[in-house]
């Protein structure tokens, strides 16, 4: 198909692009010439230049700079700061000082928050370097998180385009598989140990980020490494790599046997995977070859997209599962299969967690697989043809958005609100994910840069068509019964009315009037005014959809009783309504009576629109509706005309408001909130909607507010609307704050002096107390005053004077504590107004068009304009000298006799009032260099000149000059405030019972909170502003794409600029001595304060004066610390450590425990080697002290500190090792930047300084590790506490150190301590010691020893050349010569590794111990004397105090005593066996788990023993076998099973061959008396075949046919033992095998079945089976022995089988099976004699129909159905087997071809006319949904046939011999007209009325006729409820009467009625047939 340019003008003819979104024009537009959308202004730069990309993102930063209303500094500057970073972060590399280098990134982010330009080489360089850090062996793990986190943000998310191409950037995965291999197959003992460290997720996200960057010539190398290592077992591992790893690129190499493993496997966690991974490549490819990844790496498309047809329908049958939708009136979830089966997958589960929502790849893989491929669909449904006829075609010529549309409408019933469950929030997030993905490609391809083909893009035509399809269900979703599903909704249709407007707003204004008018309906209310606020900006902008504008007032005037205190949730809708609206709009009257004259069309923004060119006449005798599009002209009149109405609007709106705030709670509690947390939601929604609307009101309608506002103030004070009417005079005062300031203050300050003149405040409190009656009017006219002041800082200087005398009197005469704080938050307001830097103008025009005439003539034209960022011109408010002056007198006249007060009181110790606060410091000043005297420096190991620094960026502060007197003078005064905080502090500390006086010492903290964090911007207040940026730019934007968006927005986003520019200086600032005073001295003494408040209060302020966790939203994990003042922590350690010693209040003791306990701070202390062993030592040291909730704190803290405790951390401290990579990245660095970037003396020294803080690290830790030793080997030292020091001792040990012998002397001493907690943590270290021991013996290097890359001197490695021989060889004896033993055999399942490991029979090596190593061996062998096993066992053999579900051994006991056996060679083994025998035979259930844990020890533990020492093992052991086996009671048993799976799992079972053959030699019973005695010889039988798993295949026939020939047992407890056994031999035996990866690739692209899934591995025995069961059914016993049969025991055996298989991961293995007995379930599902049978076979029957199945077999399965219905003599299989059909064929509904649906119609047509009335109705039900998914075209053959036969029967009377026959006859033809009607449940189509007149003439015939017409009546009335003021207009008369009798059997009479929700106005009288008045 080939397309030249005219033709696609032609094809995009109906577009005009509004700004960066295309936007739908209505009918009489797109009549008018064609036009090639005009794309935005920098797009179209980028077509006359084709800039680099650097140059953008200069372009881009003119933007955010000419934004600001000060200079910024110029790129050069901010290079060299750049430089400056990276020179550091170098220097720190190369001395290998990682936890500094951190503290580094986080300055890098800064300077990356500032989005100046990097070049696109420096950009690869670092992402390299923090790549190469990321692999770093050994690692912190929390350092890695935070460098892959800084990688994230250097590449940046993929929005609009990447920062780095694969061209730009090329990485080796090699070395990061080495470092996540270890972490995801982690040594057995070794991962006991790891704990939940999330490395492996981390890497796999680094991976995942990076791997566009990996060449796309390793793929091969990749396949080659990843493949032969995936395995049933592995494959929840392994997927995640496959799809984190393989680059986007060359797909055709992968993709086949990706398909093939993904078909194999029934998983849940794969089908995240692989469509998440197909949705990310069809998006990629989307330009197929012409795309990025060229010729030669882009994927070629085919049948849909780059997918396949077989593909495709793969694809959207997973996607089809993914959305859990209970089709066949199925009540369980159909996902369980696969979600079980990833339980039961991986023995250990899977290690990898990613949350991905599928529903967003579906509807990207929908979305991007879209095009013009195939014939256009024609309508044929409502043209007769024959019922035979298929739709030729697709529609709208796309075959994506085919099978869309039969998916969804395959759902469409599911997304009624009557129909909700837990799929309705996934089907409506997958509708808003369409619509979201849909516009995002749209935006794509209208610009010049996208290299989509033109023949692949999306064509009106598409869109319309795709809109068409969602809108319906959108429509249903809208008034769902959650908020959730409701936004999702919103979000469909706000997208759609974007895209469509003509298609979607006249329906939703329908339903907005309809559910506004009705006053009983709360839900439906509120859901309308949600969707209202989404679509705004259809409504109010004409550019978009023409005829909205017009309803907009009376929207506005429905929504107002919306407001109502006594329903929260709708005022809080019906606000939000008002704002998405009124943003977008200015409030004026512009009707002719206003403006005196029509306008004319030359009004701005004329050219943007098309001219028309004809009027719009309405015929004669047609009723006007309102939703019809009327000329441009018309419809500005009518919005004109309508604009009159919004003075008594607005007037109205503010009434209501006042008169909600007359009805709320009174004010009170410590935060001064109005009533609870609804009111307080109320009050802020309000707010919001009041600073819109005043802000757009017109000068007259301003006026009116302000006098009607102003009118109230003067005549009421209400108690409980205080603080909300202060709000409303603030929104006022921002609008226009001259007019509001002149007009309430001079009233303002003469009644609050009137006030205070008698009396009011005079009473002395200093704690928060509820209002005093006659202090109201004070407080409200305070409350005035406060919104008053709190804008428009050039209003305030006219009243200079009065503010600062009224700020002096309040000063002196508030004396309560709601006086004096309303009088600060006064103050706080002024200086805030005067200081700040900060938007001044948030109106949706620019101010100069706001002032233009011509604009406040026909401002209409301009409603809903949106704005490019470059276009936007912000007004900001920047402090004049004036105003600073006036600062800088409220200081000297205002808060200088305040302090003056403070320290008068002070200094006599006298009780003292509060600190007057104010925040004068946050913008006004600069804060210049300080002299820091407290350093807290190491000199010997650290350098001053790397400690972190702040970006000094510039930020709008007025004073920076230190020379100018206004900043000394200011800066005195912040000296002053600080010194003055420090002598009250001192001063409360010296008065006897100071700290008593709570409130002052409180005041006290709040000082110190001003004084150290008032300055720049708070991080919680930048975080704020960031959400509200975020939020408003999404409201009006449909993609990231979209260049243009609100003014609001575009202001937003300066604003947080502007704040991430105050931020940065808020950040890492120095200490003066002031600053350590109030610190130490102050804060760290509050901290520890007796009083609960206080101390809580100091500690936050503390916590952010010091640092504050920043959370970075991936992995929800803290990342880094963020620091406010530099090393402020460390500084007040010392106090802090000294509060926790002997002799110390408990309160004292508590504080420090909680100031030590942040995460930060915890996490500080336990990285620095000193601090963490006085941390540790003294949390041991806090046993003196007995206070309950102090020895908890301590528990707490004691284990959340165990995550900082490991080799790693102590690794990362002291980091000697070389880091070739990270050299070799940091060179590429260099030459990125000046010579200059290195100071080579700085790192000269700094690498000096690297060895001396290396071995101080390992110094300090063996002294932590001796004094918590000292500690924990006291006499007096309690038991809780040992455990404690244990856990401590633990974490000290480390792989590149052996353990002192005194420590493992501790350890083992500690393995017999009577407290099992203690006993299980010491064996557990002894483990780990012995562990780190053999690494550290067996590594050669650094890089062996930390990934684990060693080679135990045991192993050898052979090559596998022959692969069949080599499986041969295993089920072989062993050569007792040269033999070997393969232990795991992890390979050989898809394909086999070029090698194994291996272990030779006869040993040669043995290990060689170091002296250390000795010296820890001879220490444990020194407490191994004679006592010691039997104390072990006595203590093993108790019963455990923790209660468990099942009896089960415990890991540590038998991981130790393997570590005892390998250790010591078997030399205790004679001392261990005399004790295990009496345990064996003990009757004691506890003592047989301590000799079975003995045992599973030394039998693991004997891999490398002596010949000799293992013989005598086995001659021991061997005979006591029966014995064990014999004494087995069913208490016991589950213990010898564990032993067995422990003993024989992952190693060679010929290790253990008299085992074997001692299991092999059991003899199996199936017809025995005793159920246990049988079931436990087939248990043994069951655990061995799943231990040895592919080794048990040398005997698997035989056992396989042993089970089916004893299938008829008579225990429950066998047949499921068989189930299991078949299920385990077939997955074991199933194993494609190839010999090398190559040829697993060529068999996946060219054979049908490369991974034999489809041959079944029991044809034979099922067979033989399948040909039994007639005879054996006919031999059934009667009832009640029936469940005796063979045939019932057989049947169930195989459905078990059947129904565990189907639940596993290896499901496919079982398909052949189940298809070949699919008969046989059918058969079984009737026989209602035996209801165990019954109700498995319908189980499995529902699951296999459910399940997704290759199309090859969708023709046979489906055969094997149809012919089940048709050829059965029972109804009951018919009834049965319907449900099946329904599943199955919605499950496979794309791959049944239209032969398949013509059986099934002939099938459903046949079952209507069954004799059977349920299975008659159970096909209609069938029918009704197969007719909706894919039969529409055959509806007019199907109703005149059901009509004609309808017509045909005549009914005889009840006694007549046809009466029967006749009755069955008319019951089919009335269910398939019922079928018809419930095939479109929400619409009426123009063949349906008709229906009602023949239905209704059968609605009084007998049943079951009638009572099915009337189901079908009152499901039509449900269904339509919502939409039937429209719906029932394509009714005549008659037909609405046929209906009413169709519902009620019998109409006496019908009204005309009003509809009972609708549009009143559209019509004068609607009829209903569902207003009967029937009693």
């Amino acid at each position: 198909m080939s397309l030249d340019i005219s033709d696609l003008i032609g094809e995009f003819a109906e577009e005009l692009s509004s700004g960066g979104f295309s936007v739908y024009m209505d009918e009489e537009d797109s009549t008018s010439m064609d036009v090639l959308e005009s794309p935005s202004d920098d797009i179209a730069a980028e077509l006359v230049s084709d800039r680099s990309a650097y140059e953008k993102q200069k372009a881009t930063l003119q933007t955010y700079i000419d934004s600001l209303p000060y200079e910024c500094e110029s790129v050069d500057v901010m290079q060299a700061k750049l430089e400056y970073i990276v020179g550091k972060l170098i220097v720190c590399a190369k001395s290998k000082n990682w936890l500094v280098l951190t503290t580094w990134d986080a300055i890098l982010q800064c300077w990356l928050q500032m989005r100046y330009p990097m070049t696109t080489s420096t950009r690869a360089a670092l992402v390299r370097f923090y790549y190469e850090l990321c692999l770093l062996p050994g690692i912190e793990v929390r350092v890695i998180r935070s460098w892959a986190d800084m990688l994230y943000r250097l590449l940046g998310s993929k929005t609009v385009k990447r920062k780095l191409e694969a061209t730009d950037l090329q990485l080796p995965w090699k070395p990061l598989w080495d470092v996540l291999y270890k972490e995801l197959f982690p040594k057995s003992r070794l991962a006991e140990f790891q704990g939940n460290r999330n490395l492996n997720n981390i890497l796999l996200y680094v991976a995942e980020s990076c791997k566009r960057y990996f060449p796309a010539t390793d793929i091969p190398d990749m396949l080659e490494t990843f493949l032969p290592i995936l395995t049933p077992d592995t494959t929840l591992t392994m997927i995640p790599v496959l799809t984190s790893f393989l680059p986007p690129t060359h797909t055709h190499i992968y993709l086949p046997v990706i398909f093939r493993i993904w078909e194999a496997f029934n998983s849940h966690i794969m089908d995240d995977r692989f469509l998440e991974f197909a949705g990310i490549l069809a998006e990629e490819h989307v330009a197929g070859k012409e795309g990025l990844a060229g010729e030669e790496g882009g994927a070629a498309w085919k049948d849909i997209g780059i997918w396949t047809q077989e593909e495709w329908l793969m694809l959207i049958s997973k996607g089809i599962e993914s959305l859990y939708v209970p089709v066949g009136n199925s009540s369980q979830n159909v996902a369980a299969t696969a979600v079980q089966a990833d339980a039961t997958a991986a023995r250990q589960g899977s290690k990898v967690k990613k949350t991905i929502s599928r529903i967003s790849f579906l509807a990207k893989l929908f979305v991007y697989s879209m095009a013009l491929d195939g014939p256009i669909r024609g309508d044929s449904a409502s043209t007769p043809g024959s019922p035979n006829s298929q739709p030729m075609g697709y529609l709208a010529g796309s075959k994506a958005l085919d099978s869309l549309d039969k998916l969804i409408t395959s759902t469409e019933s599911f997304f009624h609100p009557s129909n909700s469950g837990h799929w309705t929030f996934t089907l409506t997030n997958l509708l808003q994910r369409l619509t979201v993905e849909f516009a995002d490609r749209w935006l794509e391809e209208q610009q010049p840069s996208c290299k989509t083909p033109v023949a692949h893009r999306l064509t009106p035509s598409l869109r319309r068509a795709f809109v068409d399809v969602l809108r319906t269900p959108a429509f249903l979703a809208m008034f769902s019964k959650d908020s959730f599903s409701i936004s999702m909704a919103q979000g469909a249709l706000r997208t759609m009315a974007l895209l469509e407007p003509t298609l979607i707003m006249p329906e939703l204004l329908e339903r907005a009037y309809g559910g506004l008018e009705v006053v009983n309906e709360t839900h439906r209310t509120t859901a309308v005014l949600k969707m209202l606020s989404g679509i705004s900006l259809p409504l109010v902008s004409e550019m978009i959809w023409r005829p909205g504008q017009k309803h907009l007032l009376p929207l506005l005037e429905l929504c107002l009783p919306g407001i109502d205190l006594n329903d929260p949730n709708k005022t809080v809708c019906a606000t939000l309504f008002i704002v998405s609206t009124m943003q977008h709009v200015k409030v004026g009257d512009l009707s002719m009576h206003h403006s005196g004259f029509a306008l004319s069309g030359d009004a701005p923004g004329e050219e943007l629109m098309e001219v028309d060119t004809e009027d719009t006449h309405i015929p004669d005798g047609v009723e006007m509706s309102p939703f019809v599009s009327l000329s441009k002209r018309e419809e500005r009149t009518l919005v004109r005309e309508s604009t009159a109405g919004f003075a008594d609007w607005v007037t109205s709106l503010f009434r209501r408001v006042l008169a909600l705030y007359e009805n709320l709670p009174e004010e009170g509690g410590k935060k001064k909130t109005t009533g609870g947390k609804s009111e307080e939601t109320v009050l802020k929604s309000i707010k919001s909607m009041l600073d819109v609307v005043t802000l757009h009101l017109s000068d007259q309608l301003f006026d009116l507010v302000l006098n009607l506002v102003f009118d109230y103030a003067a005549t009421n004070a209400k108690s409980n609307a205080i603080r909300a009417f202060g709000q409303l005079v603030a929104c006022l005062a921002r609008a226009q704050p001259q007019k509001t300031l002149d007009k309430f203050l001079p009233s303002c300050i003469s009644r609050i002096q009137e006030e205070l003149k008698y009396g009011a405040s005079s009473i002395r409190t200093t704690s928060t107390h509820d209002l005093v009656p006659s202090d109201t009017t004070l407080h409200w006219n305070m409350s005035i005053l406060r919104g008053c002041l709190a804008y428009g800082a050039h209003a305030l200087l006219k009243h200079k004077e009065d503010i600062i005398n009224l700020l002096s009197l309040l000063l002196n005469k508030t004396k309560n504590e709601r006086g004096y704080t309303g009088t600060a938050a006064i103050v706080t307001r002024v200086m805030h107004a005067l200081s700040g830097v900060y938007p001044s103008d948030n109106r949706f025009v620019n101010e100069d068009v706001w002032n233009q005439p011509e604009f406040n003539e026909s401002h209409n034209t301009q409603w809903g304009r949106l704005y490019e960022a470059k276009d936007v011109k912000v007004e900001w408010h920047i402090p004049s000298t004036e105003e600073v002056q006036f600062i800088l007198d409220i200081l000297d006249r205002v808060a200088a006799p305040a302090l003056d007060k403070i320290e008068t009181l002070a200094r006599s110790t006298q009780h003292w009032d509060e600190v007057v606060r104010n925040d004068f410091c946050r913008y006004l000043l600069f804060e210049g260099p300080k002299d820091v005297v407290h350093p807290c420096l190491d000199p010997e190991i650290e350098l001053e000149e790397l400690i972190v620094d702040h970006i000094d960026v510039k930020a709008g502060f007025i004073l920076t000059d230190l020379n100018d007197p206004r900043y000394q003078q200011a800066l005195q005064h912040r000296i002053r405030f600080g010194n003055v905080t420090h002598l009250a502090a001192v001063a409360l500390r010296q008065i006897q019972g100071g700290e008593d006086h709570l409130d002052a010492v409180v005041a006290v903290v709040k000082a110190i909170d001003t004084y150290f964090l008032d300055y720049g911007m708070s991080r919680a207040d930048f975080i704020t502003l960031q959400k509200n940026f975020a939020q408003s730019r999404e409201v009006n934007r449909v993609s990231a794409r979209q260049k243009e968006n609100s003014r609001i927005a575009w202001v937003k986003r300066a604003q947080v600029y502007h704040c991430g520019r105050l931020y940065i200086h808020a950040l890492y600032r120095r200490r003066s001595s002031l600053d350590d005073t109030l610190l130490k001295e102050d804060l760290a003494e509050l901290c520890l304060s007796p009083y609960t408040r206080v101390r809580r209060l100091a500690q936050n302020v503390l916590h952010s004066a010091c640092g504050v966790s920043t959370n970075i939203f991936w992995f929800d994990c803290t990342v880094t610390s963020v620091q406010s003042y530099v090393r402020a922590t460390r500084y007040i350690l010392p106090s802090i450590f000294n509060a926790l010693s002997k002799g110390n209040d408990p309160d004292r003791i508590k504080g420090a425990l909680y100031v030590l306990g942040n995460k930060g701070t915890a996490a500080l202390t336990m990285s620095e080697p000193p601090l963490r062993r006085q941390y540790l030592v003294a949390l041991l040291e806090c046993q003196h002290e007995e206070k309950p909730s102090i020895q908890k704190l301590v528990t707490t803290f004691s284990t959340e500190c165990l995550i900082h405790l490991g080799e790693e951390v102590i690794r990362t401290s002291s980091y000697t090792a070389p880091t070739p990579g990270i050299e070799s990245s940091i060179r590429t660095l260099e030459e990125e930047f000046s010579p200059a970037i290195i100071d080579s003396e700085l790192t000269k020294v700094a690498v000096e300084c690297a060895a001396r803080r290396a071995k101080r690290c390992l110094e300090e830790s063996d002294k932590t590790v001796r004094s918590i030793l000292e500690i924990a080997c006291r006499p007096t030292t309690h038991w809780r506490y040992v455990h404690m020091a244990m856990k401590f001792l633990m974490g000290f040990l480390r792989r590149d150190a052996v353990a002192p012998p005194e420590l493992v002397r501790f350890f083992m001493e500690q393995t017999l301590s009577p407290q099992s907690g203690i006993r299980a943590s010491a064996e557990q270290a002894i483990v780990k010691t012995a562990v780190l021991m053999k690494i550290r013996a067996y590594a050669k290097t650094d890089d062996e020893l930390w990934l684990c890359k060693w080679q135990s001197p045991f192993a050898k490695t052979i090559s596998i050349n022959n692969p069949p021989a080599f499986l041969e060889q295993l089920h072989q004896p062993i050569n007792e010569v040269d033999g070997f033993y393969v232990d795991l055999l992890d390979t050989g399942f898809l394909a086999w590794t070029k090698t194994i490991k291996c272990y030779p029979v006869n040993l040669t090596n043995s290990v060689s111990w170091d002296l250390a190593s000795r010296q820890c061996l001879q220490a444990m062998r020194s407490c191994i004397g004679k006592g010691y096993f039997t104390q072990l066992a006595t203590l093993w053999s108790q019963e455990s105090s923790k209660a468990s579900g099942s009896p089960h051994l415990h890991a540590e006991n038998v991981i130790f005593m393997i570590t005892l056996a390998k250790l010591f060679n078997g030399e205790h083994m004679h001392l261990i066996l005399p004790i295990v025998e009496p345990l064996m035979i003990d009757a004691d259930k506890f003592k047989q788990a301590a000799a079975a844990e003995i045992l599973t020890g030394l039998l693991r533990g004997s891999k490398h023993w002596p010949k000799q020492t293992r013989e005598e093992l086995w001659s021991w052991l061997t005979p006591r076998f029966n014995v064990i086996f014999t004494q087995a009671k069913p208490d016991t048993v589950s213990y010898w099973t564990s032993f067995l799976e422990h003993t024989l799992l992952n190693l060679d079972p010929r290790r253990f061959q008299p085992l074997v053959d001692w299991i092999l030699s059991l003899h199996l019973d199936f017809q025995g008396d005793s159920a246990f005695s049988m079931t436990k010889a087939l248990n043994v039988i069951v655990v061995f075949i799943d231990s040895v798993g592919v080794r048990f295949n040398g005997v698997s026939e035989k056992y396989a046919s042993i089970f089916f020939d004893n299938a008829d047992s008579n225990y429950a407890e066998i047949r499921t033992s068989i189930s299991n056994a078949l299920c385990l031999i077939a997955k074991y035996q199933w194993r494609p095998a190839y010999p090398s990866v190559d040829a697993l690739l060529a068999a996946c692209a060219e054979s049908p079945d490369p991974l034999r899934i489809r041959q079944g591995f029991f044809s034979y025995h099922v067979q033989s089976i399948i040909d039994n069961l007639p005879k054996w059914k006919d031999e059934r016993f009667s009832p009640p022995r029936v469940s005796q049969s063979r045939y019932d025991k057989v049947g169930l055996t195989m459905l078990l089988w059947l129904w565990v298989s189907l639940h596993s991961p290896e499901a496919c293995l079982v398909r052949p099976h189940a298809m070949a007995l699919l008969p046989e379930l059918l058969s079984m599902s009737e026989l209602s004699d035996n209801p165990e049978l019954q109700k498995y076979s319908s189980a499995v029957l529902r699951v296999f129909s459910s399940g997704h199945l290759p199309p090859s077999l969708t023709h046979i399965v489906l055969e094997n159905l149809v012919s089940a219905i048709q050829s059965s003599e029972s109804w009951r299989i018919r009834l049965h087997a319907l449900p099946a059909l329904v599943v199955f064929f919605y499950r496979n509904l794309l791959t049944i071809s239209s032969n398949g649906v013509l059986k099934i119609m002939d099938v459903l047509l046949d079952c209507l006319s069954d004799e059977n009335v349920e299975v008659r109705e159970m096909s209609s039900k069938t029918l009704a949904g197969v007719v909706r998914c894919s039969q529409r075209q055959n509806i007019i053959p199907l109703k005149n046939r059901f009509i004609s036969l309808a017509r045909s029967v005549k009914l005889p009377s009840r006694t007549h011999h046809d009466y029967g026959e006749s009755l069955r006859k008319l019951h089919s033809a009335i269910l398939g007209l019922c079928a018809l009607i419930e095939s479109f449940p929400y619409s009426v189509e123009p063949w349906m009325p008709s229906l009602t007149e023949v239905l209704a003439r059968h609605a009084t015939d007998p049943p079951p006729i009638s009572t099915t017409i009337r189901h079908c009546a009152s499901e039509f009335k449900k269904t339509h409820q919502d939409t039937w003021h429209k719906d029932q207009l394509a009714f005549d008369e008659d037909q609405l009467q046929s209906l009413s009798t169709m519902l009620v059997g019998t109409s006496y009479y019908w009204n005309r009625s009003a509809p009972p929700s609708g549009l009143r106005h559209q019509q004068d009288v609607i009829t209903s047939p569902y207003r009967l008045c029937i009693n």
